[in-house]
């Protein structure tokens, strides 16, 4: 609590009552009510989640789930991002994610469905499918510039997000894809 993790651009909060991406009130698993809760500052730990186990050994409050996860951005379009790019890569979506080491949260997944090169300021060409592993902590850290915020998911995700688009440096992509 309190460690600085992540660049200091990063503040990300969870609230039921959000206009965009509201969810209900309480925790159907705990059935705790749920509060709005800053979970980074300045890329700063905000707050910790409790069980109500851990709460009761640790001399905490129990916790709700979140349920929506909201993190502040910028006012730059994804266009304006991708036009103050000297070469770099857009990815627009990812798929298949999975946990390789959960102390380090390295992820593995794979792009999907727009990937391009970006070289000036201008899309030049898509690119076939990569596979990339990294962890959120890199990419929270290695932020260069933030956008504004969209939401994302729907019907398919276990909870809603809003989300920037991020403008980031060193992303380890591993290999290409066979996906088309």
């Amino acid at each position: 609590l309190g460690d600085k993790l992540f660049d200091s651009q990063v503040n990300v909060w969870a609230d039921p009552w959000d206009k965009d991406v509201p969810v209900s009130p309480w925790d159907e698993e705990s059935l705790l009510a749920r509060e709005r809760t800053q979970l980074i500052k300045d890329g700063r730990i905000a707050s910790l989640d409790y069980s109500r186990y851990w709460a009761q050994k640790m001399g905490k409050r129990a916790t709700a789930g979140h349920g929506n996860m909201i993190m502040e951005g910028g006012t730059k379009s994804l266009e304006e991002l991708i036009a103050g790019t000297k070469k770099g890569i857009v990815v627009t979506r990812t798929w298949y994610i999975r946990m390789v080491d959960p102390q380090s949260l390295l992820l593995t997944g794979l792009t999907r469905d727009g990937t391009f090169y970006v070289e000036n300021g201008k899309i030049k060409y898509p690119l076939k499918n990569f596979r990339f592993n990294e962890s959120p902590v890199t990419i929270l850290n290695n932020i260069d510039e933030l956008g504004k915020p969209q939401i994302i998911g729907g019907d398919e995700v276990p909870f809603q997000m809003v989300l920037p688009p991020m403008k980031v440096r060193d992303f380890n992509f591993t290999s290409l894809s066979d996906a088309v």
